[in-house]
């Protein structure tokens, strides 16, 4: 059965009960050129904890644009990192319209089998897993509806398309149902007078020297962008509904889990233990606040009571965390106190040191109440970039600014191990990375890589990295265009009641109704990521927590910027670079025959190159100045004497027939390579000594007695005096 929905200029197709049969619910959708299968799978019978067990996997099939898959192994394997922050998206947008008590294993799976050049495969991929979830026999009775908002031109526009989001300076993207907005991510992307910006690749573009507009987005004009989209949910909605509500299964006989497992422990607790609960929720230290509670918890085990009744561990911990959270939640509305004892719109503590690491290009350690956060930045070059594939893409995607985001157990007191980043890292580092692109100037030479150890969190320690991740830049001698700080909000609603928390910890984060991430300048927003609990948000508690994130902001940057002041540069271990052009017809002999000449130069100086046919741009990085501009002067001296392709590279040096065959020397040993160690002679001139002719082991710096075997094209021979 085809069911045909369109919606904002958009034509999508939905086929339901052709596919996947076997599944609680499936969709096949069409857009264009563009197929995506959606499905939802669930066990029948719940797991013991008290959770939500859903999983979700959007999949790309490489044969849905007519590729085999690169590498050694010609199969999908791994999900890319589009992929599993797309999945987090439909997780994050779908999560909160499962009942309450809900604890049946779910799987939802969406697999994009075609793919053209036009389709936004994220807000389709959301809009496809939400029909399947729908038509399901799983009790969730809404239709979530996912929307982009770009700005071209200065005017925001409803889902642009991808080449109109490439040259877009916002990209906002919203999901929702009727007029409740469920979740909300935002990046600003920067422009400049001559070139546009990022596609949704992320990748940072080769560019010239070229001025730079950050495009920070003010709270007035984000809200107006939201209000749009908004309005696009609320319409697509009431479609989804009327066109998918004659399919739908009839709901499974599901049993829900009731949120109190034990009413009479509840009642227990509540009656006998409410001051000692109190005191533990106020505890300054989120490690004795969890150990006072679990000393409670034991007490309530070994009272009689609890025999009598035989209540478990499991029912009493259960009753003991939700008597907690109703305790948290109306301290903050009834009192406006927070357990670590702060105003409701005061950020915690801020210490702040700069390149604590000696041997780093750039660190910064930033650290907030219990939250931690090491920063390190390493600067490379082009060779050094994260290349990766994309269906709208030809080719590898170079990636020149990267975010790597790591969170070790014992940063909150466990004892795991340490193991591969998994959806959260991913997610948390993406965030980080949207947030500080901006700030950093389109034409750097470098490619960038900042890591986020995380080493103490109660809270935000994502946008922890946002901060000590703009530092680490500086502390590097990147000069970004501005500092960004990031914040995270919280939001606790009781009735007609509401309050907005800034700068959340841990425990407000478990027992709230939003986590709100704002990051920003001085001036606008350059990120933003919303998650909600509760099932909606309005635009009138939105544009409190924006005002509230912004003034928390406002006093995070001050400090940033004494601590920016404060900098003192690591020059001994930053890399040197030199970047010079030269006529396009001499990059050939740059390179050599088979690329020998490149790597000679690049194993005796120790360097990296990289060329630029097109533009003759070449750019050098070291890690001294001396083998860099060594390294310079003998390209230069390439461009200036050869006048064919085919001829030789010149000779290193102009007095090379000062020399002769058979002349000894005292010399050091300056570079060693795979192929032998280059030999310091006189008046800067090297020579090679063949590791044929090595005895023994010779290490940097070692002083040897050679003489001169050869002398040919330039270069020159050595071989040990006897």
């Amino acid at each position: 059965m085809k069911v045909q929905v369109d919606l904002q200029n958009q034509t999508q197709i939905f086929e339901v009960n052709k596919v996947a049969r076997q599944a609680a619910g499936a969709a096949l959708l069409r857009i264009g050129k563009t197929v995506l299968l959606a499905t939802v799978a669930r066990d029948p019978e719940p797991v013991s904890e008290d959770f939500l067990p859903l999983t979700v996997q959007y999949i790309e099939k490489q044969y849905a644009v007519g590729r085999i898959p690169g590498g050694y192994i010609k199969r999908e394997t791994k999900p890319g990192d589009f992929e599993t922050l797309t999945s987090r998206i439909i997780d994050r947008s779908l999560r909160p319209l499962f009942p309450k008590g809900y604890t049946y294993p779910t799987q939802i799976t969406v697999l994009v089998l075609s793919a053209d050049e036009t389709t936004d495969l994220q807000t389709a991929a959301l809009n496809a897993a939400s029909a399947a979830l729908y038509l399901s026999d799983i009790p969730v009775n809404y239709n979530v509806y996912g929307v982009r908002v770009g700005c071209c031109d200065g005017e925001l526009k409803l889902n642009p398309s991808l080449e109109e989001l490439e040259n877009s300076t916002l990209d906002l993207y919203l999901a929702g149902h009727k007029d409740e907005l469920l979740m909300i991510e935002m990046r600003s992307l920067p422009t400049s007078d001559n070139i546009g910006t990022l596609s949704l690749a992320d990748s940072f573009i080769d560019l010239p020297q070229i001025s730079q507009n950050m495009n920070e987005f003010s709270e007035s004009r984000i809200l107006e962008a939201i209000n749009l989209g908004a309005k696009a949910i609320e319409e697509a909605s009431a479609k989804y509904e009327a066109a998918f509500a004659p399919y739908k299964k009839a709901d499974a006989n599901i049993a829900l889990r009731s949120e109190v497992h034990n009413q009479a422990v509840y009642e227990h607790i509540k009656n006998t233990y409410a001051s000692e609960v109190a005191i533990a929720i106020n505890q300054m230290a989120k490690s004795e606040r969890a150990s006072e509670l679990n000393i409670i918890a034991n007490k309530i085990l070994a009272s009689d009571i609890a025999r009598i009744e035989n209540w478990t561990s499991e029912e009493i911990s259960n009753a003991l965390d939700k008597y907690k959270r109703k305790v948290v939640r109306e301290q903050i509305i009834n009192e406006g106190l927070r357990a670590d004892g702060r105003r409701l719109d005061e950020v915690r503590p801020i210490s702040i040191e700069t390149n604590i690491l000696p041997c780093a290009h750039g660190s910064c350690l930033f650290t907030r109440g219990q939250t931690q956060a090491l920063v390190v930045a390493t600067l490379g070059g082009d060779n050094d970039a994260q290349l990766s594939e994309m269906l709208h893409k030809k080719g590898t995607v170079p990636e020149r600014f990267m975010f790597n985001y790591n969170f070790p157990g014992f940063s909150v007191g466990e004892a795991s191990m340490i193991k591969a980043p998994g959806r959260r890292e991913l997610g948390h580092g993406n965030l980080a990375k949207r947030a500080l692109y901006p700030s950093i100037d389109l034409a750097s030479p470098y490619t960038i890589r900042l890591v986020s150890e995380i080493l103490e969190s109660n809270g935000s320690s994502s946008m922890a990295s946002v901060c000590g991740g703009s530092l680490a830049l500086r502390a590097a001698g990147i000069n970004t265009v501005k500092l960004v700080a990031g914040v995270a909000m919280g939001l606790v609603f009781e009735g007609e009641k509401h309050a907005v928390l800034t700068d959340i910890m841990g425990l407000e984060d478990h027992d709230g109704d939003m986590d709100f991430k704002v990051a920003g300048t001085d001036e606008g927003i350059t990120a933003l990521q919303m998650d909600i609990k509760l099932g909606g948000i309005k635009e009138e508690v939105l544009k409190e927590a924006l005002e509230q994130a912004r003034l928390a902001r406002i006093h995070i940057l001050g400090l940033m910027q004494n601590a920016d002041e404060q900098i003192v540069l690591n020059e001994d271990v930053l890399p040197k670079l030199e970047l010079f052009s030269v006529d396009p017809s001499k990059i050939v002999d740059i390179i050599g025959q088979a690329g020998k000449t490149i790597k000679e130069i690049i194993e005796k100086w120790g360097v990296g190159i990289d060329l630029d046919r097109d533009k003759g741009e070449v750019k050098i990085t070291g890690s001294d100045k001396s083998s860099v501009d060594g390294a310079k002067e003998h390209i230069l001296e390439i461009t200036q004497n050869s006048s064919s392709k085919g001829k030789p590279a010149p000779k290193f040096r102009a007095d090379i027939h000062s020399f002769s065959i058979g002349e000894r020397f005292k010399g050091v040993v300056k570079n060693k390579t795979a192929f032998g160690a280059f030999i310091s002679l006189r008046d800067g001139m090297d020579g090679l000594l063949h590791i044929s002719k090595i005895k023994g082991e010779l290490k940097e710096g070692d002083s040897i007695n050679v003489k001169i075997a050869d002398i040919k094209n330039g270069k020159i021979s050595l071989e040990l005096c006897e």
